[in-house]
């Protein structure tokens, strides 16, 4: 299954075109973007779009653009089971912002069951992730694969270099995203 994957900037493609011409089945949206970024999926209707916001969006955009929010949510298709967690790690005191500390991320992963294909906007600690605290990795991530060892780990938020970014954590394949990608599945 051919997955379109947008991240962190508005993707400077004709959504619509790659759709169709790739054999699109499946969007996701891996947070900070805006509802202008995406703008296009409303006239994407006939496949699911699903998604997880990042910590600078508004929280708000994906049901006016037919997106379902995956955040700590589970969803069958394909034969695959997707699941999600949105935001990052705290780094400010920031009413608006999407973003968890590591305790409280903890918290709320510790019971997530096993998915095929995990989103999330920040990544699991020490994969593609950084010391610096705003794109630092999340612990429960972390933990959550190594235990539950999904097949696929979808994130954007970071910046890793070509020649850094790790594409395996033990059974599972870590895909980055930045601006768009087209996954197989």
């Amino acid at each position: 299954m051919n997955v379109l994957a947008i991240a962190d900037r508005r993707p400077k493609i004709d959504i619509k075109e790659v759709v169709q011409n790739n054999g699109i089945e499946l969007i996701i949206t891996l947070g900070d973007l805006t509802r202008e970024d995406l703008l296009q999926l409303e006239q994407i209707t006939t496949i699911p779009k699903i998604g997880v916001y990042g910590n600078h969006d508004s929280g708000t955009y994906m049901p006016e653009l037919g997106i379902w929010d995956m955040h700590l949510k589970l969803w069958d298709f394909n034969g695959l089971r997707f699941g999600g967690f949105q935001g990052c790690v705290r780094y400010k005191e920031n009413p608006d912002a999407i973003m968890f500390s590591q305790e409280e991320a903890s918290h709320l992963m510790a019971n997530f069951p096993k998915v095929d294909v995990f989103l999330c906007h920040c990544p699991p600690r020490g994969i593609n992730d950084e010391e610096e605290i705003a794109h630092r990795g999340f612990n429960a991530l972390r933990d959550y694969i190594e235990r539950e060892q999904p097949k696929v780990l979808l994130h954007g938020h970071t910046y890793p270099t070509e020649d850094a970014v790790v594409k395996q954590q033990g059974a599972t394949r870590i895909e980055y995203v930045f601006e768009y990608k087209i996954v197989t599945l």
